[in-house]
């Protein structure tokens, strides 16, 4: 345990660039050229602000000018009026000076300001372009990540693109501009003095080039290591009921600890090199003083260049390394932002689900007969179905029992176009589901889960979330179909009361009749029910079983099972292994067959006297 926050950090065994490495290793693109495609994508995003974006690049260009005109009125006054010691003009003089300076601060402020609104825009398309990506992507694709991580992407990485944008790009047009136009009018005042102020240059380069090289893949572990991090706190907090359970909260710190220091190793080396930078540039700006001071008054002493010529230079010899200090600390910064925009254009990249818009058609109703003719499923090269086929007819029930893993959920996740199937070919009412747009299959569905999900919003709300145009008395109506509405009227604001994400506040079989009767309202030809009734008290279970048979009643139905003694109403019950079917029929015709359904049920009821 550390009590100050900071592990003795050079005590550090090792640099983590080597664990960044071997993660690149495994990647096929190259990072440089990622890094390069990513800078140009962001550009595309500040192009869009083209008037504001001209409007800050005037401004750079007068605030840059104004930096070159600065020196070189103070290098007259020298010349003209104090080495001469004549001070007739020197009071004009001394109000330019001073136009000057107002104007470029006034340049600086509203570069600033404009270019907020630019940042400002940007990373809302970003964010927005991101949210709305989540939503274009299968559910596979969120089975395989950690939600927290993903979280990450919208919030701290674009927070350092936002703030990326504010601080470097302005600085970067700022230095280039200025950097271009103190070579030019030094070369003019004195190519000597301005071969020997760039000097420096081959070795300031060799140094950046040297840290930067340390620093860019720092800064992407970072990133990686923070979305890592946000990840895990995401996934304990939503867990602490099991954590707590279970009495795991020393070991989930040990794990929070662990990710807290790796990211906290990877920060501090990255801010080391990174810190590398400004130091090495202080150093070179005096040497660079030191040669031109050097080497002007010798010029000055031969009468080869003016005294004021030799302020000029020792001031303009500040201003070309100042915009390559700036640049190197920028190119830092930016490099962060790279990394974290790369995450972000990572996921806007996945591949989308399947897109059907165009060549599937919508279907305005159906029966809700669907077919399962020889369905093959693998889940990454992993067989999860075999051969499976079955025909639900309309307002039949159809429940599947097996071991887990069997493929039940996988089935209903087939019949919904969750996935898409690889060989056969599931039906509705003759048509292929590929056929038929994923909207509009799933407009004819609703689902009653195991894990009731509702939203952090009032009762009827939630209820309505089944059909948004319903009324509030349609919404009633559903309610007491669900046999809700008696709890719900007990509450303190009935149907208006507020619930919280996990529905705190309710028991899990009052939030289970909430999504009751947001099935109900929605009115669907077909209901999928995955174990509906689990661990759900006596009294509360009969009012969800009411329920559901009122629910189900004209509706093809099908029921995902773990209690036999829940299904054996069920029209057809189809028992699974290992992803395959291996009986299928009503309850009393499994039981007479005296096959692997018999002795399941018969287990079952052995073990619940």
């Amino acid at each position: 345990m550390h009590t100050n926050g900071f592990k003795q950090p050079f005590q550090y065994k090792k640099i983590p660039i080597d664990d960044l490495r071997a993660r690149q290793k495994k990647e096929k693109t190259d990072r440089a050229r990622n890094t390069s495609g990513t800078v140009k994508r962001i550009w595309a995003y500040l192009a869009r602000e083209k008037g504001m974006l001209l409007s800050v690049i005037l401004m750079v260009i007068i605030s840059s000018a104004m930096s070159l005109a600065g020196p070189f009125m103070v290098g007259k006054a020298v010349d003209d009026f104090i080495v001469t010691k004549e001070p007739s003009g020197l009071g004009m003089l001394l109000v330019w000076l001073l136009l000057i300076y107002v104007l470029h601060s006034l340049s600086v402020f509203l570069q600033n300001y404009w270019m907020v609104g630019i940042a400002q825009n940007t990373v809302y398309s970003l964010r927005e372009e991101l949210f709305r990506q989540f939503h274009r992507l299968p559910i596979a694709f969120f089975d395989k990540r950690q939600h927290g991580e993903l979280m990450s992407r919208i919030t701290n990485d674009i927070d350092n693109i936002n703030n990326t944008l504010n601080q470097s790009v302005i600085q970067i047009f700022t230095s280039i501009l200025t950097l271009v136009g103190t070579v030019v009018v030094m070369l003019v005042l004195s190519p000597l003095l301005t071969l020997i102020t760039m000097m420096i240059v081959p070795v300031m380069f060799l140094a950046i080039r040297w840290i930067t090289k340390r620093t860019g893949p720092l800064y992407k572990l970072q990133q990686q290591r923070l979305g890592e991090l946000n990840g895990y706190v995401e996934e304990t907090v939503s867990g602490q009921h099991v954590i707590k359970t279970f009495s795991q909260e020393k070991r989930v710190i040990r794990g929070f600890q662990e990710r807290n220091e790796n990211l906290q190793h990877s920060g501090f080396w990255a801010q080391v090199f990174a810190g590398f930078i400004p130091k090495v540039m202080n150093m070179l700006n005096f040497l660079s003083f030191g040669l031109v001071g050097l080497a002007g008054g010798i010029l000055a002493i031969q009468d080869i260049i003016t005294v004021g010529v030799i302020v000029i230079f020792t001031e303009y010899a500040r201003q070309f390394t100042r915009p390559l200090n700036e640049l190197s600390n920028q190119f830092n910064i930016l490099l962060s932002a790279v990394a974290g925009a790369e995450r972000v254009f990572n996921i806007i990249d996945e591949e989308q689900e399947e897109t059907d818009e165009t060549s599937a058609r919508t279907i305005e109703s159906t029966d809700g007969r669907v077919a399962f003719d020889k369905v093959t499923f693998a889940y990454e090269d992993t067989p999860i179905l075999k051969d499976i086929s079955f025909t639900a007819h309309p307002g039949q029930t159809v429940a599947f029992v097996g071991h887990t893993g069997a493929g039940k959920t996988t089935i209903i996740n087939l019949i919904s176009r969750f996935y898409n199937y690889g060989s056969g070919s599931i039906t509705l009412d003759g048509i292929d589901l590929k056929d038929i747009k994923r909207s509009s299959l799933r407009k004819h569905m609703a689902f009653v889960l195991q894990d009731a999900f509702l939203f952090h919003a009032t009762i009827k709300e939630n209820i309505r979330y089944g059909k948004l145009d319903a009324s509030d008395d349609a919404i009633i109506r559903a309610a007491k179909d669900a046999n809700a509405h008696d709890f719900i009227k007990q509450l303190p604001s009935g149907y208006d009361t507020v619930l919280d994400q996990d529905g705190s506040g309710i028991s899990q079989g009052q939030k289970q009749l909430i999504t009751i009767a947001r099935a109900l309202l929605a009115d669907p030809a077909i209901l999928v029910l995955d174990e509906a009734t689990s661990n759900i008290d006596t009294v509360t279970e009969l009012q969800i079983q009411d329920a559901l048979k009122r629910l189900m009643q004209g509706r093809t139905s099908f029921v995902i099972a773990h209690r036999l003694n829940t299904i054996q109403e069920a029209d057809k019950i189809i028992l699974l292994e290992h992803g395959q079917i291996i009986e299928q029929g009503s309850h009393e015709e499994l039981i007479a067959q005296n096959g692997h359904y018999f002795h399941l049920y018969k287990g079952q009821l052995k073990s619940n006297a």
